[in-house]
């Protein structure tokens, strides 16, 4: 099952008539009203008069609904999404008239009148073309956000490896080839070239987020970790970010490729493995749920005598006892590794037996933990704590690419779905828990301080990584090995804060009212609604003409007034400071 938001189109498709012509559609979108610039229906101008033809009544049979039955369209996260209601009695005439207009349809179709999506997604790339060069097409496609390699679209790719064989020049595609490559992956590839994504101008969003690099790669502060003397191989400069959205849109800027160990990063995830198994009650039975305001490897229980939370080493060490009980070490291990390898789409995730020996020579204070914890009746019983000690030793050496964590990232974004692959990993218990402590816990004794500032779920490890998450928007892997006094990556913490300084992801920032913040998730820039009353425009409009603003005008629309004369006005926004 695909994971990502049916877009308007295939409405339209579900339509075999509209009440209204297109006029006035492919007018500047500053010129519409709020509700209408940010509508399903805006497009591009240079393909608007292609795409009339999909609005006069395009009908797809294979998309119809059965005979008998009625449909009727529902909203779910904004998208209009056709619903099969089979309760509601149909009568014969209805059927009659239902199958007379589908046939009707489909006849024009096939005469050429109303083209497929397969055209219309042709007729946007060729730009008046007859034939589309491949590069254009894979280029194209990279700047909506996808890869070419993502498991989605692999049937796609595989055709145009086949067709390029096949054809005499090999690096030209008419309208027949074009469409015999992505009618398999069409709806797929008809949200991403409509902009549909949840981050629709991906281009402009990976621009951002290169200058957020640049920035932070500067930073010269902070001291590599060397109490595991593995870790202490890494250097400093290293220094890598990648994104994986909701819709599998990626982007990766540095040294994504460089296998590291995930270490603490790997906390929340066992935590989640251990959720989805056992559910929430039966964990919390052996682990607390608080920040413990100490030191991440100390020696301190709650007053219940039970770890404060699973992103400390006792609460993880605990946490580690709740998997697979019984199994062998080995059988363990290839559980966990399972469940990773689903978060991750199947990408890199790997092991490092080096690292895992350095840690389990140099473990004497994770030995003291697991000691203290086995006196105070801690785990399960029948826990072997020495054997459970080495199995949490091999989960912190698990290996991963930033590439692949933030794939892992998105899983827990997106609500314990891949994005790339669809398949469900995790439970929304397991992840609605998951997310919660990386809020609250995630961050060792600098937890507070990033809830404050940055808002949202992450956690960091000693080798440098911080796995942050931005719920229904995408997961994010940054990593420098340079950590400061609290064991952050350095870079890692810049980078964080000037994400939700310039971008609206914080909790709590307000995407209703006035915030100097870009919404990338909104299409055409950033155009929304605010109500203010008169006496606040003037004040308003001297704050906009501040250097740093992102806003590059105030336009009274033709709106309303309310009982209290407070005027509607629309904000544009210039998409970059000043």
């Amino acid at each position: 099952m695909l994971q990502f938001r049916f877009s308007a189109v295939l409405k339209e498709l579900f339509q075999s008539n509209l009440k209204r012509p297109l006029t006035g559609i492919t007018r500047n979108k500053t010129s519409l009203p709020i509700h209408y610039c940010s509508s399903n229906a805006s497009l591009d101008v240079q393909v608007s008069f292609k795409l009339k033809l999909l609005h006069a009544g395009v009908h797809r049979p294979l998309l119809c609904a059965t005979p008998g039955t009625r449909t009727y369209c529902t909203k779910t996260e904004g998208a209009a999404i056709p619903v099969t209601e089979s309760a509601i009695p149909v009568t014969d005439q209805e059927k009659k008239d239902e199958t007379a207009k589908e046939a009707a349809a489909e006849k024009r179709r096939k005469a050429g009148i109303l083209p497929s999506l397969e055209d219309l997604l042709f007729y946007t790339i060729a730009e008046g073309q007859e034939k589309i060069p491949v590069h254009k097409f894979l280029t194209a496609l990279k700047a909506t956000g996808l890869r070419t390699g993502d498991p989605r679209l692999k049937e796609c790719m595989d055709t145009l490896k086949v067709t390029l064989k096949n054809t005499s020049d090999g690096v030209m595609l008419d309208r027949d080839l074009f469409k015999k490559c992505v009618q398999s992956n069409i709806v797929l590839l008809t949200q991403a070239f409509r902009k549909k994504f949840v981050i629709p101008d991906f281009q402009s969003f990976s621009s951002h987020i290169d200058e957020l690099y640049e920035s932070a790669k500067n930073l010269t502060e902070g001291q590599v970790a060397d109490y595991i003397p593995q870790l202490a191989k890494f250097s400093p400069d290293l220094w890598a970010v990648s994104l994986c959205t909701v819709d599998g849109q990626r982007h990766t800027v540095g040294d994504t490729k460089v296998p590291f160990c995930l270490q603490s990063c790997v906390k929340p995830l066992k935590y989640a493995i251990a959720v989805h198994d056992h559910g929430t009650e039966y964990v919390h039975r052996f682990i607390g749920k608080e920040p413990s305001g100490l030191r991440f490897n100390k020696l301190f229980l709650d007053e219940d005598d039970k770890p404060h939370n699973p992103m400390v080493n006792a609460g993880a060490i605990v946490c580690t006892s709740l998997i697979k009980q019984g199994a062998s070490n080995a059988e363990k291990f290839d559980y966990v590794m399972n469940f990773l390898n689903k978060m991750a789409g199947n990408e890199y995730v790997g092991f490092s037996n080096a690292t895992f020996q350095s840690e389990r020579e140099s473990g004497d204070r994770n030995f003291a933990i697991g000691y203290y914890l086995k006196e105070k009746k801690c785990f399960p019983e029948g826990t072997d704590m020495t054997s459970i000690l080495d199995f949490y030793f091999q989960l912190c050496s698990i290996e991963v690419t930033c590439e692949s964590a933030s794939v892992m990232a998105a899983t827990l974004a997106n609500g314990g779905f891949c994005p790339i692959t669809g398949e469900r990993v995790l439970s929304p218990e397991a992840v609605r828990d998951t997310l919660s402590l990386m809020h609250s816990c995630g961050m060792y004794d600098f937890s507070g301080q990033f809830a404050f500032h940055v808002g949202l779920p992450a956690k960091s490890g000693v080798a440098g990584g911080i796995l942050l998450v931005v719920p229904n928007v995408m997961g994010i892997m940054c990593w420098s090995p340079p950590l400061d006094k609290l064991g952050n990556s350095v870079r890692g913490i810049q980078f964080c804060t000037d994400l939700v300084s310039l971008f609206n992801f914080h909790n709590y920032d307000n995407l209703r009212h006035f915030a100097k913040k870009h919404d990338p998730r909104r299409e055409g820039g950033d155009q929304r609604q605010f109500t203010f009353g008169p006496m606040d425009y003037e004040s308003l409009q001297q704050e906009l003409a501040l250097k740093d603003s992102l806003w590059k005008k105030v336009v009274p629309t033709d709106c309303h007034e309310d009982s209290s004369t407070t005027v509607v006005y629309r904000m544009e926004s210039v998409g970059e400071r000043n």
